[in-house]
């Protein structure tokens, strides 16, 4: 049972958390915070929120766990406002989507990485954001990854584990590098590539025709381009390297691609999306 939930940045993740675990009757009370007034309004009018702050260092007061859901911009300056604020024995966690920017904003706000910080990020969302978005089910079987370092309190990180198992997640850990690495390829280069398209076509000359027959395979290809800009310019940055890594081998293999229809090769056309389809039937299959 978590006594008091501070959220800070209560948008589609940390309001679906306090849906869920209220729903499961695993936390009593939610103090919200953001910058913003009326975000917090709404999280009150919802029912996400019981109380709300615009200030983190007050936000946090007699929490005894503290979620992290602002992009990643905004992280060191959170972690240099909770600094000295936090109760005696409160766990720290967050959901940022690049764990090394996250780990490494931390250690800049605090001075040291506090002992009872688990680092973390549920593999959950829809092209939605805010507040207004979330809802109890939406971490119901899907995946959420701790990336605990050498000096986490592992009592914490159970806290963590536990309250994430409540809401209906499946939690794994993971080492920060090896995360990072891992979601460049199953989540960052996607959505990269979705923006890139639509913004592809959208400048085409005669963009509303384009749009105006796209069919269901454009919409659904492109729904993630629908999220929120912010959030994903952080996670690029934050997560540079892997992400550049991801892009040039599949502008490598796209590359590929490209000849076999210039050589009008439609064996090698035929065997690349044979392979694609089993490997995505395998998958629809396996999580459906």
């Amino acid at each position: 049972m978590i006594e008091r939930l501070c959220i800070i940045g209560t948008g589609l993740i940390g309001g679906s958390l306090a849906r869920s675990l209220r729903l499961a009757g695993q936390c009593r009370d939610v103090v919200g915070c953001s910058r913003n007034p009326l975000h917090l309004q709404q999280a009150v009018e919802l029912g996400v929120s019981d109380r709300v702050d615009t200030d983190p260092g007050q936000a946090v007061a007699g929490a005894d766990m503290v979620l992290v859901a602002v992009p990643l911009g905004a992280m060191e300056t959170v972690f240099r406002a909770l600094r000295g604020q936090l109760a005696d024995g409160a766990v720290l966690t967050d959901v940022g989507s690049a764990k090394a920017g996250v780990i490494e904003a931390a250690r800049r706000g605090f001075g040291e990485l506090p002992g009872n910080f688990v680092p973390g990020h549920p593999i959950a969302g829809t092209e939605q954001s805010g507040v207004a978005a979330s809802f109890a089910g939406l971490f119901q079987d899907r995946r959420v990854i701790l990336t605990p370092l050498e000096q986490t309190s592992a009592a914490a990180t159970a806290r963590v584990r536990a309250m994430w198992e409540a809401a209906g997640a499946v939690v794994d850990e993971m080492d920060p590098a090896h995360h990072d690495a891992v979601l460049a390829a199953t989540s960052h280069l996607p959505h990269v590539l979705a923006f890139a398209l639509v913004d592809s076509l959208a400048r085409l000359g005669d963009s509303d025709e384009i749009f105006r027959y796209a069919a269901g395979g454009f919409r659904d290809f492109t729904r993630i381009a629908s999220s929120d800009p912010v959030m994903w310019r952080d996670i690029c940055l934050a997560n540079g390297d892997a992400i550049l890594q991801m892009i040039d081998r599949f502008s490598g293999d796209l590359e590929q691609l490209a000849d076999a229809v210039r050589r009008h090769d439609g064996e090698r056309l035929q065997a690349v999306f044979s392979s694609a389809k089993q490997a995505r039937d395998r998958f629809v299959d396996k999580h459906s």
